[in-house]
């Protein structure tokens, strides 16, 4: 876990810009934070050193893009050890219809949300790596019929 650091009005500014639009240029990312360029692009500078900016990337329309489904599933392990998550996470990892796992606490072990073309591609994705892997013992889906919001932005509130 990262060590914590103690954001101040400034830095929460800053970032709530970036997490509107990370493509602005200096300029302007300091000018809506109501500073100026140089110590705008430093804190930024430092903001990423700090590893509070993980990274900077496009969030990308899905639908655009032909992946018009979304399924979150409830995946239970058949023995939830140490190793078997560790194994689990690790394929996770390498499925690119999994854009988000969490793993949980309760009557489930990970929750996941499965994005794909279509509900065929999802039945593919179910039943040849998530049933297909002898760690999974179960898996309950929930699938969404319409997305109300949906936000990389983190709420921020200055202290």
């Amino acid at each position: 876990m990262a060590e914590k650091y103690l954001l101040d009005p400034s830095d929460i500014r800053v970032l709530r810009v970036l997490q509107r639009d990370a493509s602005l240029s200096i300029a302007d990312i300091a000018r809506e934070a109501g500073m100026s360029q140089t110590p705008c692009w430093r804190r930024i500078k430092k903001l990423k050193e700090l590893g509070i900016i993980k990274q900077i990337t496009a969030i990308i329309d899905r639908e655009t893009v032909g992946l018009h489904f979304i399924a979150y599933s409830f995946v239970k392990l058949a023995v939830p050890s140490r190793e078997n998550m560790e194994t689990f996470d690790r394929l996770v990892h390498s499925w690119p219809e999994v854009v988000t796992c969490e793993r949980i606490t309760g009557a489930v072990d990970y929750l996941i949300k499965v994005v794909t073309d279509d509900i065929k591609t999802y039945d593919n994705f179910l039943r040849l790596k998530l049933l297909d892997n002898t760690l999974v013992s179960d898996v309950q889906s929930r699938i969404v019929v319409n997305t109300v919001k949906d936000t990389v932005a983190l709420p921020l509130r200055e202290n």
